[in-house]
Formats: C-alpha cells, structure tokens, sequence
C-alpha cells in the first residue's frame, strides 16, 4: 500500500516560499545531496506525485528552463485553472484530491505517492487521511511571510532527526489532521 509522504524544506518561522512565490532563500542554502534525508535518499521509494497548481506553475517557470519535466513519476497537478501538461506523464485534475486517492495509489504501483509542495494541498490531503509522513528540511532562513508550511491544524510524532550542512531534517509521522488523537 503507497504511503502519502510530504518532503519539502522550511524557513525556520515556516514559509515554502516568500510571498512572491520565490525560492531564492531555499536555493541559496548548502545542502549535501547524499546526506541525511537528502531528495535521492526519498526518491527512489516515489512512485507518483501529486502538487497544486502554483507548485506547478513554478516549476514549469524555473526548472524547465534548461532541462525536461523534472519527474520521471506519473504527475497529478491539482487545479481548476485551465492548465497544459508539459510531458505526456503529466495530469491536469480538478475536484478534492480524496477522490484522486485511488488513482494516485495505482499510478504509484505500490510505492508511494509524493506530495511535491504546497502547505493548503498538504493539510487537504492530511484532512482526507492521505498523509502519513511529513519529512521537512529547516533552513537557517526568516521570511516574516509567505507561502505557509501547512495551513491547518496537524499533529506528529517525531521520528528521526539529522543534520544535512545548513538545514536541520527532520522526520514525523502523521498522529492526526485537526487535532484530534
């Protein structure tokens, strides 16, 4: 059975991006690719993944400049914006990710499903119960506002934790989504 795992990174006050959707502060930061909780070390286990629009969008904006659609996964793009698949592994979807659900775990064929970026389409999918990990790199950055982390209530239970140079990783399982144990 797939798991819903969320790998991303941080500010340290808990914003994805500043409030122009720029990730210069992330970009900045060094980071050993074979380290601890490292994107190599989580990748091999995803098997699809799912963002929303404006993750999409900003990928399309910044990481195809130079290179092709960067994930080899069936890719689900949440959205009710009209929007264009950019590789024939893409999928422009509309309506609550729950009903994704079963569609997501067959294109993942048994390993999981990557929730790419996004705090609301992480809490929407922690609100449905498709959220059982949350893996988080913590950048020695503030922004004072943004793009938040998780925009609703969620409780975890630490796993692991590590060091990887600039950002301390942390590990969690997903205990509950609204707070309730």
């Amino acid at each position: 059975m797939s798991a819903y795992r969320y790998y991303t990174a941080t500010t340290l006050d808990g914003f994805l991006a500043d409030p122009d959707d720029n990730l210069d502060w992330l970009l900045s930061q060094p980071i050993d690719e074979t380290g601890p909780m490292s994107y190599g070390e989580f990748i091999g286990d995803v098997g699809a993944v799912v963002m929303g629009a404006t993750t999409y969008e900003w990928v399309c904006r910044n990481a195809l400049a130079d290179s092709a659609w960067p994930y080899a996964q069936p890719s689900f793009v949440l959205s009710h914006r009209d929007l264009a698949p950019v590789a024939e592994n893409v999928s422009i979807v509309a309506g609550p990710v729950a009903d994704l659900r079963s569609r997501l775990e067959a294109a993942a064929g048994g390993k999981d499903v990557w929730i790419v970026g996004g705090g609301d389409l992480a809490t929407q999918c922690a609100q449905a119960g498709m959220l059982d990990e949350v893996v988080v790199s913590i950048a020695p950055v503030m922004l004072g506002a943004g793009r938040p982390l998780f925009t609703g209530r969620l409780d975890l239970e630490l796993r692991n934790v590590a060091r990887n140079q600039a950002f301390v990783c942390a590990r969690y399982a997903v205990r509950s989504a609204g707070g309730t144990a």
